[in-house]
């Protein structure tokens, strides 16, 4: 994960891209949005990965475990509005993936995670190596896609 300040990370360093819609049901007492709710922007952004209808990553029989998540809070997340939130892929393992997060709302990176999922066979209940293809797809996301 990233050293610097909250400030070093933008949406455009991440190529898995995603948003939420805040509900007011999302805020707590202090009138922010709960740090519950940034597990589910986290999820949010990992499932957008997984799923791409343009490159879905599961193959049949199979899916994904959270093994870490990871959160650092940076800024206040307001309702109403948006949020945006990046995903990259840090580390590919034999079966785990290693990713890298960031939640923005108006351009400022409100928190950032550290995310690993693992290849998990459903029949065996067991984790399970990745094939060629998921590791090509995996690791291509290890980069930025240029718009």
């Amino acid at each position: 994960m990233s050293d610097g300040t909250k400030t070093d990370l933008r949406l455009e360093d991440f190529p898995g891209r995603a948003y939420d819609k805040l509900r007011y049901g999302d805020t707590d007492r202090q009138g922010h949005v709960n740090n519950a709710v940034f597990a589910t922007f986290m999820e949010t952004g990992r499932v957008e990965l997984i799923y791409a209808e343009d490159e879905p990553l599961l193959e049949p029989g199979f899916s994904f475990v959270l093994a870490k998540l990871d959160i650092d809070y940076l800024a206040e997340v307001l309702w109403p509005g948006t949020v945006e939130i990046g995903t990259r892929v840090l580390k590919v393992g034999r079966s785990s993936a290693t990713m890298e997060q960031a939640v923005f709302q108006n351009g400022i990176c409100c928190a950032r995670a550290l995310t690993v999922v693992v290849h998990f066979d459903q029949q065996t209940r067991k984790s399970h190596p990745f094939s060629e293809d998921q590791r090509f797809k995996l690791e291509r996301w290890m980069q930025v896609k240029s718009d």
